[in-house]
């Protein structure tokens, strides 16, 4: 299986591997690769597969085409469709993003020599014409396009959406680390990155600071350095209070999403006013996070990014969509 394939490979393959993601787009720096490699290897496990797909009525024998808008905004973070196309018994008629070109077209390589039999289902292409349904990721302003121009057949249509945690003030240090792995990870550029918090009143945000040290290897990265100092210089100019640890920017602000290199906040005054701010947020809001999860249907610090095969992106079921058609 592709799993294991990946866990074999050699340390100059992975270095070669990593070193042309990279080379294609400068996002991708090894740290990046490597985490969204391991969440394929994760994925690629035969009783995980089987478990996922024994909840859903797969008609394989009825394929058909269904195109994919593949996202670049992480690295791979087009596979979950690929493989829901594919294990559903559809074949892929897929539109790379240009950002994410080398990676995809480097894993479905490896998928079609593992298993040659899908070579006539995968097929990559720059028209989305022909398909029998579609499914397509982007902005909110692209996905009014995508809505209108495949408005005539079944289609799931993904817009912006971003992550919050949510904080109790008691969180030790190693647990607000593991909430920078939430925001940091990727450079925070993924629908599951955190990028609000909500802190109780009072909360000292110097403990943040002092955790989120860990990651100030974004620092070296001078693409996101370059965002840090245009944000910063418009919090100057703007005369915008907000709290700087050199690498991040941190500013109160009732906005879920926040630009690349900041981090939104928002204080609370007790559980009834947290609930009405987060239900505020409504189908904007991907993933909550909160240690140990203890925010109803929120995740564990740290594991924003390592999702299961069942947790789809805007909460559509790509399965069960998949199994209607």
């Amino acid at each position: 299986m592709l799993g294991e394939r990946l866990h074999s490979l050699s340390q100059e393959d992975q270095q070669l591997l990593k070193g042309s993601a990279k080379a294609a787009n400068p996002w991708f720096i090894d740290e990046s690769v490597e985490l969204a490699l391991s969440g394929i290897q994760k994925f690629m496990n035969r009783k995980a597969l089987e478990s996922w797909v024994s909840n859903y009525p797969l008609e394989k024998d009825k394929p058909k085409k269904i195109g994919v808008a593949m996202a670049g905004n992480i690295p791979l973070v087009g596979f979950h469709d690929l493989l829901s196309i594919l294990i559903s018994g559809h074949s892929a008629h897929i539109k790379l993003s240009h950002q994410d070109t080398f990676l995809m077209t480097k894993i479905i390589a490896m998928l079609i020599e593992i298993e040659p039999r899908l070579s006539p289902r995968i097929v990559i292409t720059e028209r989305l014409n022909g398909v029998d349904a579609v499914i397509a990721t982007g902005s909110d302003n692209t996905s009014r396009y995508f809505e209108y121009y495949f408005r005539n057949i079944p289609h799931i249509i993904r817009k912006n959406r971003s992550s919050c945690a949510i904080l109790l003030g008691e969180e030790s240090t190693d647990e607000l680390v593991r909430l920078g792995f939430d925001v940091f990870s990727y450079f925070g550029m993924g629908c599951r990155n955190v990028s609000k918090l909500y802190l109780p009143e009072g909360f000292d945000l110097s403990e943040l600071s002092k955790a989120f040290e860990t990651y100030s290897h974004v620092s070296q990265h001078n693409k996101y350095m370059n965002n840090y100092d245009y944000q910063k210089a418009i919090l100057i100019l703007n005369s915008t209070a907000f709290h700087d640890n050199g690498f991040s920017l941190m500013r109160e602000d009732t906005s879920l999403v926040s630009p690349l290199a900041t981090l939104f906040f928002e204080y609370y005054k007790d559980q009834a006013d947290l609930s009405a701010r987060i239900q505020k947020c409504g189908e904007k809001l991907q993933c909550i996070s909160s240690v140990k999860g203890w925010y109803p249907k929120s995740v564990d610090f740290g594991t924003t990014q390592l999702p299961e095969l069942a947790d789809y992106a805007d909460a559509i079921d790509t399965l069960k969509f998949l199994s209607n058609i």
